[in-house]
């Protein structure tokens, strides 16, 4: 029984093994029906549904990267792959929430086995364009409200001049005065509530001093000052091993998150959704 089992697994991986050189010639069919043997073999392994996935995605087959990814995730609940995959295919059809709770939970989850690697950046790019787009949508649907709103008002408002109008004789003109000036302040009002949807610059101290860029996963160096996890990590290893603005010697080890800042860059986020937008 345990050499059949062994037996299974060491075909399983081997299946893996071709199913990812199959997908390194671009023969997805080829590696798909490798690891669905593998699956079929040892259903209980997470990465066999991950690889599948991943040659759906090439594929644009996003119901069944959805399908493969939640089947992996519920194998290994930190699984980044997983995740972020499966956060990818939510959004291909619109689930907005869902599919920014995954990229943000495979986002942390990379951030914690490897901070500085190449997929939590594309995790991150990919959250952050999830976000604007959320922003977007809603922020349509906000000004539509608030036109149809001020329009409302502003009908109201002339009704009401209309009708005080009909039922006098004399100072039209201060009828007409007092309208004039309500309908200005209700522009003013309305202009005052769109405002948080109007994109501005975003304050210097929620910015990393090398990137320009607002902070994503901020760390604080003993001199005081915050940067960039990884673009600090970049520095120490190819640069040398000092603060890139006070010069003083500085060692990854040194590092701690700022989690002030990284709050207080979560909050302003939340309000202003137009922030996430890459260049």
């Amino acid at each position: 029984m345990v050499n059949g089992v062994s037996s299974a697994a060491e075909q399983a991986e081997q299946l893996k093994q071709d199913g990812n050189l199959y997908f390194k010639k671009n023969r997805l069919g080829a590696a798909i029906d490798a690891y669905t043997e593998a699956i079929t073999l040892c259903p209980n392994v997470p990465v066999y549904f991950t690889n599948r996935a991943l040659c759906h995605r090439k594929r644009n087959e996003w119901a069944r990267v959805e399908e493969d990814c939640m089947r992996a995730v519920r194998l290994d609940p930190k699984s980044v792959k997983g995740h972020y995959m499966l956060g990818l295919a939510l959004l291909q059809r619109e689930n907005y929430a869902e599919g920014i709770k995954a990229l943000e939970r495979a986002l942390d989850l990379g951030r914690g086995a490897h901070p500085n690697s190449y997929m939590v950046e594309e995790i991150w790019q990919e959250l952050a364009s999830a976000k604007y787009k959320e922003w977007v949508h809603e922020s349509a649907k906000r000004t539509l409200v608030l036109q149809k709103l001020e329009k409302s008002c502003e009908i109201a408002l002339q009704e009401k001049l209309v009708h005080d109008l009909s039922h006098m004789m004399d100072d039209t003109d201060e009828v007409f005065s007092s309208t004039s000036e309500q309908l200005a302040a209700l522009k003013l009002i309305f202009s005052k509530a769109a405002e948080a949807d109007k994109p501005t610059e975003v304050p210097d101290y929620l910015c990393c001093k090398i990137t320009l860029d607002i902070f994503r996963d901020p760390v604080i160096t003993p001199s005081g000052l915050t940067y960039e996890r990884a673009i600090i990590l970049d520095h120490l290893e190819k640069v040398g091993k000092f603060d890139p603005i006070t010069r003083e010697p500085l060692h990854p080890s040194q590092l701690v998150p700022n989690l002030a800042i990284k709050e207080a860059v979560g909050a302003y986020l939340e309000k202003h959704g137009w922030a996430y937008k890459m260049d």
